[in-house]
Order: C-alpha cells, then sequence, then structure tokens
C-alpha cells in the first residue's frame, strides 16, 4: 500500500494544495486542488474516489479532473460518499449551473462518473484494501478513513474537532501504523475554531489521549502562513507522542 500526498493545506498559495491523498495509482481520497499535479495518464488511471465531505477545499479538483479525463477513459470513476455529501455534489455542483453533470457526460448511458453512497461505519473491499468510513464531528455530515491492507494501517481524519466517533473507531483495531490528523487553527483562535469545527493543537492534544495505538502522527490542514506556529502549538500539546508536519509530496509505503 502507498500513500502519496498531493495536498494538505488549509488553503491555497504558492506551493500550497488542497486536500487531496492518492493511495496506490487508482484510488483518491478527497479531490482537492491538490489533484492538479497528477499528470493526465495519472488522472486517467483513477478508478475510485472517497470523499471525506462536501467543503470545496475538498472537491475543488474534482470538476476539472472529469472534465480533463472524460475522452480517455472507457470505464467511470466511482465516488462514495455518505449520502449527505452525494446530495450536496449533485445539487450544487453537477448541476449545469456551476458545471456539468459528468454522471450523464459524454452520454446518458456512460458517464465518466458513479456516485455511490457508503454509510458511516460501513467497510468497503477494494482488492486486498479495506477501506472504513468513521464519522467525524465537523460543521457539515463529514467522515474519516482507515486504510488497511495486509496487516498495515493508516487513518485520516478529514475536517473534525473535539470527538469520540473518530477514536472508538480506530481503538476497536488491534493496531494502527500511521495517522493523519488535522489541526487547522492557533489556540488563540479558539472560537473561529469551534464555529468552523476544526481542531485547535489544545483540543487535539486532548483527543489524542483518547487513541489507545501508538502510530506516527502528521498533521495537516493547518491555516497557510501559521503551519509552524500550528506545528509548535501541537508539539507543546502532545508532549508524549512524536509529531510530524505533514507535507506535499510525501510518501507512506506501508
Amino acid at each position: 500500500m502507498r500513500l502519496r500526498i498531493l495536498g494538505c493545506s488549509g488553503g491555497i498559495g504558492v506551493g500550497l494544495r488542497t486536500t487531496s491523498l492518492l493511495l496506490d495509482d487508482d484510488t483518491l481520497i478527497d479531490a482537492g486542488t491538490g489533484l492538479g499535479d497528477l499528470h493526465l495518464d495519472e488522472m486517467a488511471a483513477l478508478r475510485n474516489i472517497f470523499i471525506t465531505h462536501s467543503h470545496l477545499d475538498h472537491l475543488a479538483g474534482l470538476p476539472l479532473l472529469l472534465d480533463s479525463v472524460f475522452e480517455r477513459i472507457s470505464t467511470p470513476i466511482t465516488l462514495y460518499s455518505q449520502p449527505e455529501t452525494i446530495v450536496a455534489i449533485k445539487k450544487h455542483l453537477f448541476n449545469w449551473t456551476i458545471w456539468p453533470d459528468f454522471t450523464c457526460l459524454p452520454s446518458e448511458d456512460s458517464g465518466v462518473l458513479r456516485l455511490v453512497e457508503m454509510s458511516p461505519g460501513e467497510t468497503l473491499e477494494l482488492g486486498d484494501r479495506r477501506i472504513e468510513m468513521i464519522p467525524v464531528n465537523h460543521s457539515v455530515p463529514a467522515v474519516g478513513y482507515r486504510i488497511e491492507s495486509q496487516g498495515r494501517s493508516i487513518a485520516f481524519s478529514g475536517d473534525t474537532t473535539t470527538n469520540d466517533t473518530l477514536w472508538s473507531a480506530l481503538n476497536n483495531h488491534a493496531s494502527l501504523d500511521v495517522l493523519i490528523v488535522e489541526a487547522a487553527f492557533l489556540n488563540r483562535d479558539l472560537e473561529v475554531s469551534r464555529n468552523a469545527y476544526h481542531y485547535t493543537a489544545e483540543q487535539l492534544g486532548a483527543d489524542l489521549r483518547k487513541l489507545h495505538h501508538q502510530p506516527e502522527i502528521y498533521i495537516t490542514h493547518a491555516k497557510p502562513g501559521a503551519e509552524d506556529k500550528i506545528f509548535a502549538e501541537c508539539q507543546a500539546a502532545v508532549e508524549d507522542r512524536e509529531l510530524q508536519l505533514l507535507t506535499h509530496g510525501q510518501l507512506f509505503h506501508l
């Protein structure tokens, strides 16, 4: 199992891309602006996309991806997400006003995109990979994912704040090798963080005490320009664990 970080920023700017993770060669976790760094043949090789929630920074690359490859692929790309997110995608994105509906392009009976509902708590098997959808706490219905293959596992929180569901689901398994978890705001921005349903460093530090495993932990989704300060606050809040800052282009081989 290989995971490539295409984008992991809370915003855009030179060298910054929003959330998108490439699992092996055929699967995306989220479809933010980071997927724009893929070559066309890499885009055409995609078969699956798992979306955490409906916010634009996790979807912005999807319409242009489909527009770029719909003449290059013979089988549709399947997008998995919870029902509320699929409703939002159909209503607000592929609605012929913001963007054409690629579920019925290039023709009604052979759309390049297939939308499949997945329920929180459900696990989907793709070859030797098991992808579990985990409910989290965000301002819109949102999930994280745990991916396991050949006894190794990696989890991604998506966007969330203080919760029990993520940690309980991870603790239900015997092990966890890598955890990618968000921390979007500085501690001084606690009120903004609460309103936006994102972690500050102190909130994340409190929740990490709920995790029974000792994975490698990578911090993602920091606001542009505040990355180093947020990470330093995370280190101060989590003194008993080693943390690393997730970076664009980083590769994980498990």
